[in-house]
């Protein structure tokens, strides 16, 4: 019962770190008592499939538990948490695109841009439909293969997967704004060619509506597949998360 208690303990400091940063799960709008029924429903899930190494119990070696396995279990909600922050840059930059918000929106303390909060919400809902508790229960228990119990991982390590993790972040970001960014390159374009034929008209008042229009246009058939493109990608790293290191 004791090693039963132990385990269960260790496991848990890992899931909860992750569960907090989990999209859907670990989202600001989530209870802490919610997130935490989360945690141990994980935490019953995962248990059973992980072996516990030796261990002497003692403060000491708790002290280095609850280091080890919750820096663990950060990394593996960042990485996850990662995906929708490239959601919301890539939303970001949509809106720009099309005049419809400031390119930082979702940098700062003011609200996320409307397009950003669209896409962040149907990415959610569309990996909650997908079987998102199912990939992360499996993330974690292979976690403990390439993160085991009680060591620390290399920095150098570290600092490359993180760097690897954010390129790709915003690699991704850029690729599911690019149908946005092409158009408003035409748009300006195609503004600039009437404005030098035509210079007595105000093509600012006339292109404006023109641009707020095509981005809707663009986001409604962009957007089915712009989250498949994403689910794709986070499926990938669920499955294999130290697969973007370089």
């Amino acid at each position: 019962m004791q090693a039963e208690l132990w385990l269960g303990f260790i496991v848990f400091l890992r899931i909860a770190a992750t569960v907090a940063l989990l999209p859907g799960f670990g989202e600001q709008s989530v209870s802490v008592r919610v997130k935490l029924a989360l945690a141990l429903a994980f935490t019953l899930i995962v248990a059973p499939a992980v072996s516990l190494p030796e261990l002497d119990y003692s403060t000491s070696t708790l002290a280095t538990l609850t280091l080890t396995e919750t820096i663990s279990g950060l990394l593996l909600g960042i990485g996850v948490r990662l995906f929708v922050l490239a959601l919301q840059t890539a939303g970001a930059i949509a809106a720009q695109s099309t005049s419809l918000s400031q390119i930082l929106g979702g940098a700062t303390i003011e609200p996320l841009a409307a397009i950003g909060y669209i896409l962040m919400v149907g990415a959610i809902a569309l990996a909650m439909m997908a079987g998102l508790h199912v990939k992360a229960a499996q993330l974690m228990i292979h976690s403990y293969v390439i993160l085991p119990i009680g060591l620390f991982s290399a920095g150098s390590d570290i600092a490359g997967w993180g760097i690897a993790q954010i390129a790709h972040a915003f690699e991704l970001a850029f690729v599911l704004a690019a149908p946005f960014i092409i158009m408003s390159v035409l748009y300006n374009l195609a503004l600039g060619v009437i404005n030098k034929a035509m210079p007595q008209l105000m093509v600012a008042f006339v292109g404006a509506p023109v641009i707020t229009l095509g981005g809707l246009f663009l986001l409604f058939l962009a957007a089915p597949t712009m989250l498949s493109v994403w689910l794709s990608a986070l499926d990938q790293f669920m499955a294999n998360p130290m697969g973007h290191t370089r």
